[in-house]
């Protein structure tokens, strides 16, 4: 495994829709080489996703084992739970332009930089809790662009349950969905405690009515890293075997 690990390069974008700068992580597979289409994985939470998650690593052994089609990963860090709040959650003063940030000025960046598919099926947004409320709600709103959900535990509220039930092209994602059924009181930003759980299984129920191209589990365990840094190994190979 030593010699096969990718390379995690730190860079700053400049936004105009948020008027800040924003860290990127970028993860190239070992073997990576302009002459080859890659797909895009841009994950929200990105340096949990890279520490915590161990998201480079479990990259770096699915696709040394041919288990996964190439993929870069870029990451996207949040400065303080002051920002995420800010940026993820649906009533966050951020939210909206946080997502025309990854739509209009993220994507055609990378597009501009690596090999990609540049199609909707190519890009897959993935999230952990509000960073996965975060990736959904993008999704669906620009679905042509972003193609493929990866949802670990997220916060389900009205807002997100309206903005799935108004979609109106559910062919178009592709969504894969985890819950754990120890969810039930989750201590949030705001200090104060929520079931995840349940608006979660609304949410699924929701997505299966609509017909969504669509895998969802419920594991044993709680709102952690504990349990979504072992589920992302499945998570890759459901969504780019």
């Amino acid at each position: 495994m030593e010699n096969t690990r990718g390379t995690i390069k730190d860079f700053t974008f400049s936004s105009k829709e948020l008027g800040e700068d924003i860290e990127l992580l970028v993860y190239l597979p070992a073997t990576y080489t302009p002459l080859y289409k890659y797909s895009i994985i841009i994950a929200m939470d990105g340096k949990d996703y890279f520490q915590l998650g161990r998201l480079g690593r479990t990259a770096d052994e699915l696709l040394e084992k041919q288990e996964i089609e190439n993929i870069i990963v870029v990451g996207i860090p949040y400065k303080n739970i002051e920002d995420r709040r800010r940026k993820y959650h649906p009533d966050g003063e951020q939210h909206q332009a946080f997502i025309r940030f990854l739509a209009h000025e993220l994507v055609p960046y990378i597009d501009q930089e690596y090999p990609t598919y540049q199609m909707g099926m190519g890009r897959a947004l993935l999230g952990d809790s509000l960073a996965a409320t975060v990736s959904l709600m993008t999704a669906i709103q620009y679905p042509h662009t972003f193609g493929k959900v990866l949802l670990q535990s997220p916060m389900v509220d009205e807002k997100v349950m309206n903005a799935v039930e108004g979609f109106s092209q559910p062919h178009l994602l592709t969504i894969y969905h985890v819950i754990g059924k120890e969810e039930t009181n989750v201590k949030t930003t705001l200090k104060v405690e929520k079931d995840f759980l349940s608006p979660n299984r609304e949410l699924s129920k929701l997505f299966a009515d609509k017909k969504f191209p669509y895998f969802y589990d419920e594991f044993d365990g709680d709102h952690t890293w504990t349990h979504w840094q072992p589920d992302l190994k499945r998570a890759l190979k459901k969504m780019f075997s």
